[in-house]
């Protein structure tokens, strides 16, 4: 034992003698490992992470979890005292068929319903108007009156269960069925509780699914925000949402600054509207999509609960939870892909990880077949029980905000907040968002993210396993969900009816009187159109007759896609594969007298547009004279276009799959009137399983997620009969 003892003074005396090691020693040690390779790097959002962080790096304090400015969380206990709500974003097909969905998912954990609507829902169309023929039931649930929500929630208890609705355009409709249907489910609206979106300045930025132009959208807003505070006192009237702007490319810091410059937005309009801020700014709530770097989105989280309360405090608010910033997140839809799908397992994992230790409230897990196609139960089994697993089995919910205090993450906090706080003050400068939205700026900034993002894949400089590295010679074909659209689109229409032939027709069309009134008059209490709607859904009238009754007063707002130029083309100065491309365009314009004429269209309801927008930007900058169609076209106006524009192919953008609907029609429509010669090309989310079917009604060229954009180019060139040879035999 003495040995022992000597042997242990003279280990401590000599721990004692050694000098702390410097961080220039530590830089001459990292130096001589990798040889002068510099081990910075530049994130997408201009942030250049160094390989080491310390003390010195971290210059605020965080505090602690449920004390402002919330950096650590808004409650004090987070998840030790309670987890996250598991909240599985969900709805296809019938109102019946969703609700059995539910069910089977609330009974194997699931702890909140999400719901999700189709398209002709969310443009505020019945499903038996003719511009919805493609879209019915398919990427979400049909519903057209209070009849179809009250079986979307037969079985489920209104008064015990949260309910979140992703609906911003036809949010008058869709909220007072919901609101009607409680009533006849015995439960008095003052007991409903969940979350409605209602963000409709993000659709005007990039989803697209809107209805009515932006000054009477705004006004929706602010009366739902006073009908709530009013009426229902457990319901979240926003849910303000940077999702759709990263899944729309978007990078971390322009979702986190554009998100709360939308809230601070809304929040000016209740307080415009007569609302006392603190009566109605803690029903708000977020929502932020989680994507695959890792500490940037846990720091986001951080960062956007102190930007909020600062941005409260600022607008003068009293109430701390006025200033609280509580958010749902949804793990990264872009992220998923469709080679080798069962990495998408890890990368939600991950991303769910992601989104717990950075704070959220409630959490959505991504399905991993979501790439191609809505999910199945096997899939959605395997997304929910990420979660349960994360909350039951890893202990990583035993302890605060585990990530506070680490230098990275704290020091990446504040970046993200000082970077973030730049573009809410140009926008404060600018007027605010609403006119910043108008502007068009904000929606540009994150279409040249989105180019510039889909370069760096298609050169392989951001790596995605199984896409553009690690490529499997072979892949195995996943069994997806497919909705059969015309048996739903039938099925809904003989509802719609029925419920038209038993209402009280009079009384009907008085409560639309009403509603249309309303909408033509000044904003006030008495003209509130959700107080309308409801008297409107009672009587039975459908979510198209009351939206066409506030579009008489309000007219409908379209737009077309005006894409960004030289963006795509930037990192590729010195590639030749590229040149290759450009070169072979010329070769065309030579041989046609002009250059290649692509139409690139978005028929149906889907407003999704990043791969169109990309598509039109990297092609444009290829050489091609690209013609960007509006949104929302049919298949008819679509030929028109294309006829007029005198256009060599037609590339159509598919990400709702209406493609088995749409595209046949367009190509009939282009052989009816003369023109097969047109060539007809499809892009997005379609499964492999449907590119027989499509390449027998004549499409000539599918480009699933994950093509290279460079690549495509070169084959619709060979399309149009230039002898392009494979671009591996570039220099």
């Amino acid at each position: 034992m003495p040995d022992q003892v000597r042997h242990d003074e003279k280990r401590e005396t000599r721990l004692h003698m050694t000098d702390k090691p410097t961080l220039d020693q530590w830089a001459a040690a990292a130096e001589k490992e990798v040889k002068g390779k510099d081990l910075t790097w530049r994130t997408p959002e201009g942030i250049d992470v160094k390989p080491l962080y310390t003390a010195e790096d971290v210059k605020t304090d965080p505090g602690l979890p449920g004390f402002a400015p919330f950096t650590r969380g808004v409650r004090a206990s987070m998840f030790t005292g309670r987890p996250w709500t598991i909240r599985q974003y969900a709805g296809f097909s019938t109102a019946e068929e969703s609700n059995a969905f539910y069910r089977r998912n609330l009974a194997a954990g699931q702890k909140g319903l999400s719901v999700a609507f189709d398209l002709a829902t969310h443009r505020g169309y019945d499903s038996d108007h003719p511009r919805v023929v493609g879209d019915v039931g398919k990427a979400g649930v049909a519903i057209d009156s209070v009849e179809d929500m009250k079986i979307l929630f037969d079985g489920i208890p209104l008064d015990q269960m949260s309910v979140s609705m992703t609906m911003n355009g036809a949010v008058i409709p869709i909220l007072a069925f919901f609101i009607v249907a409680g009533e006849e489910q015995g439960v008095a609206r003052s007991l409903l509780d969940g979350t409605i979106q209602n963000d409709i300045l993000k659709e005007f930025m990039v989803r697209n699914t809107y209805i009515y132009p932006p000054e009477p959208s705004m006004r929706i807003i602010s009366d739902i925000f006073g009908y709530t505070s009013r009426e229902m006192p457990k319901f979240n009237s926003i849910s303000i949402s940077g999702y759709h702007m990263q899944e729309a490319g978007a990078t971390q810091v322009q979702e986190l600054a554009f998100t709360i410059a939308d809230g601070i937005e809304y929040v000016k309009y209740g307080v415009a509207s007569g609302l006392d801020i603190d009566k109605f700014a803690g029903r708000l709530s977020f929502f932020f999509a989680i994507g695959m770097n890792f500490f940037m989105e846990a720091a986001k989280l951080r960062a956007a609960r102190v930007l909020w309360h600062r941005a409260m405090t600022k607008l003068g608010a009293q109430s701390e939870r006025s200033k609280m910033l509580r958010t749902h997140c949804q793990t990264s839809g872009v992220s998923l892909t469709e080679q080798d799908p069962y990495n998408n397992v890890i990368r939600t994992t991950i991303e769910a990880m992601a989104a717990m230790l950075g704070g959220t409230q409630s959490l959505h897990t991504n399905a991993l077949d979501e790439a191609i196609a809505l999910p199945t139960d096997f899939s959605a089994r395997i997304a929910r029980n990420t979660q349960i697993i994360i909350q039951e089995e890893t202990g990583m919910c035993n302890v605060v905000d585990p990530l506070g205090g680490s230098y990275y993450v704290e020091a990446l906090t504040q970046e993200l907040v000082d970077k973030a706080q730049a573009i809410i003050d140009r926008v404060e400068a600018e007027g605010g968002m609403a006119k910043a939205v108008a502007a068009g700026w904000p929606k540009a900034m994150i279409e040249e993210a989105a180019a510039a993002r889909q370069a760096r894949v298609d050169r392989g400089d951001d790596v995605i396993v199984g896409v553009n590295k690690y490529r499997l010679k072979d892949e195995d074909l996943l069994e997806t969900l497919e909705v059969d659209n015309t048996k739903v689109r039938e099925a809904q229409v003989a509802r719609i009816n029925k419920v038209k032939a038993s209402r009280d027709e009079a009384a009907c069309q008085a409560a639309l009187g009403a509603l249309r009134k309303a909408a033509a008059a000044p904003q006030s209490i008495e003209t509130n159109l959700l107080a309308h709607a409801v008297d409107a859904a009672r009587a039975r009238a459908t979510l198209g007759e009351i939206s066409a009754a506030m579009e008489e007063a309000f007219d409908r707002y379209a737009t077309v896609p005006t894409p960004v130029k030289g963006v795509y083309a930037a990192p590729y100065k010195d590639d030749g594969r590229w040149q290759q491309v450009v070169d072979g365009v010329k070769a065309v314009e030579r041989r046609l007298g002009r250059a290649p004429k692509l139409l690139i269209a978005k028929m149906g309801q889907d407003g999704h547009d990043r791969g169109a927008n990309v598509i039109a930007s990297a092609f444009g900058d290829m050489g091609f004279d690209v013609v960007s169609g509006p949104l929302f076209q049919t298949p008819e106006e679509t030929v028109v276009l294309a006829l007029e524009s005198g256009v060599d192919a037609v590339g159509a953008s598919s990400l709702a799959a209406g493609h088995k609907t749409l595209i046949p029609e367009l190509i009939r429509g282009l052989k009816e009137a003369g023109r097969s010669d047109i060539k007809v090309i499809a892009g997005g989310v379609i499964p492999p399983q449907d590119y027989d079917y499509l390449r027998d009604a004549g499409v000539q060229g599918i480009y699933g997620p994950g093509s290279n954009v460079v690549e495509c180019a070169a084959d619709v060139l060979r399309l149009l009969g230039h002898n392009m040879p494979p671009l591996e035999d570039a220099a």
